[in-house]
């Protein structure tokens, strides 16, 4: 997130300087706006932090190059000269783009933390180690700024806030957890689990939907244009011989006739309907009614009920602590779950049950109908023996395991029927060339 400076007037008279963080130079604006307005102080000077370019030179060495970060030209300028270099030019960065992180340089952060953690490293140690051996410019800035940030104090959850972009919200919500929790290892796996596991549940479900889905539509694609504009080419020769045509061919002439009569009636009742559906359920309304109801799918809802379920328990282990304050904890839990039916029934049904009624954990639990029977008794076994932590835990491995085991096997079955669809296919276009190839023309004599 960008940095600013701001430069300024008290009401007392002092000159008083910060620095604050904002999503544009805009915003910096709108937030000492209302700090002036507020406080009373009189704004000099906004500066946003900018890379410059230089080149310096040290006695008789040879002139060296680099990038620096700095509030103006003149300060970066005044603080090389003081370190004893000759400057020879300073000029501004325009274009400082500095890329994305990828979701498995993510996790591999966050993995190694909690394993330095557990081998009694201090954070501050981990993060010099993360930053040194980090070739991605931006995480590695990223790892600059919370070592900075935590040195000078702040809190986590502003630490790792300004970094939802890279982490994602949720793990950097947990992050900031860590930070204050007594075992940051822990939270720290628990974080690199779950993104683990949400990166090969997407992984999965492209294996068993997209890919099989554009496989398909790559076969129809072929087919249609096949019938549509190849096998006229061929069918309209014996047409023009007044050669009669074998039942097939024929039909299969007319049926290319019409496709190319009503192709583009064809495409829009095609995309129409397809990007209607899209558009609708990237709205909260359609996104809300498409999570209520594709749990009820066979298999595939299944598996993604049961991952949902997963994920909840899973960070519920985590946070959870016992006291009976866990409001937050379910909370939290119900947002993380990649459900929004799920969580706004986790929402409104059992956190309003147990903040107005004092009704217990399972019962609120069970009145939202969306956990499963198996969850629910987990859940009521661990309240009953004061290890609802533990027994949450479990829930967690034992939906793991059974939906990694069954997402292989409906991967395998729709790669089956892709194949079997595909092999259909083929016979059609086999046939249909070789019935025409075998028309004979009529004897003249």
């Amino acid at each position: 997130m960008p940095q600013f400076r701001l430069k300024a007037i008290s009401a007392q008279g002092k000159p008083m300087q910060t620095e604050f963080e904002a999503d544009s130079k805009k915003q910096a604006q709108n937030k000492v706006n209302r700090l002036s307005s507020k406080n009373g102080f009189e704004v000099k000077a906004i500066q946003k932090k900018e890379t410059y370019v230089y080149k310096v030179q040290r006695g008789t060495k040879d002139p060296v190059q680099g990038e620096q970060e700095a509030y103006s030209k003149e300060e970066l300028e005044r603080a090389l000269v003081k370190l004893g270099y000759k400057v020879h030019s300073i000029n501004k960065k325009w274009f400082d783009w500095k890329g994305g992180v990828p979701k498995k340089d993510v996790v591999t952060f966050i993995r190694l933390c909690s394993d330095l953690l557990r081998q009694q490293l201090s954070f501050d140690e981990i993060l010099v180690l993360l930053q040194d051996d980090t070739q991605n410019k931006r995480l590695k800035e990223v790892i600059r700024t919370i070592q900075k940030d935590l040195k000078d104090g702040k809190e986590g959850e502003e630490v790792y806030g300004k970094h939802k972009d890279v982490f994602g919200e949720f793990a950097a919500y947990m992050l900031s957890v860590a930070s204050t929790s007594g075992n940051m290892a822990q939270v720290f796996e628990s974080t690199a689990k779950f993104l683990e596991r949400d990166a090969e549940f997407k992984k999965n479900l492209r294996r068993s939907l997209l890919m099989p889905g554009i496989t398909v539509l790559a076969t129809l694609g072929v087919l249609l244009f096949y019938v549509g504009y190849i096998f006229p080419l061929t069918a309209e020769l014996f047409v023009e011989m007044n050669i009669q045509l074998p039942p097939m061919t024929a039909a299969t002439l007319e049926m290319s006739y019409w496709l190319q009569d009503n192709w583009i009636m064809l495409t829009l009742a095609f995309v129409t309907p397809i990007a209607g559906f899209v558009y609708f359920v990237s709205t909260p309304k359609g996104r809300l009614w498409f999570d209520k109801n594709i749990i009820k799918v066979p298999v595939i809802g299944d598996l993604m009920h049961k991952t949902s379920i997963e994920i909840f328990s899973r960070v519920f282990y985590t946070l959870y602590s016992g006291s009976g304050e866990n409001i937050e904890v379910i909370k939290i839990a119900a947002e993380a779950c990649r459900n929004k039916y799920m969580e706004k029934q986790i929402k409104q049904v059992a956190i309003k049950m147990m903040l107005k009624e004092g009704a217990g954990l399972v019962e609120s639990l069970k009145a939202t109908g969306v956990f499963t029977n198996t969850a629910i008794s987990r859940f009521k076994l661990g309240a009953e023996s004061g290890a609802l932590r533990e027994n949450a835990h479990q829930l967690a491995q034992y939906y793991e395991t059974q939906t990694t085991y069954k997402m292989d096997k409906v991967v395998d079955m729709i790669n089956l029927f892709v194949n079997i669809f595909i092999t259909i296919a083929l016979i059609v276009i086999t046939i249909i060339s070789s019935e025409s190839a075998i028309v004979q023309p009529e004897s003249r004599f």
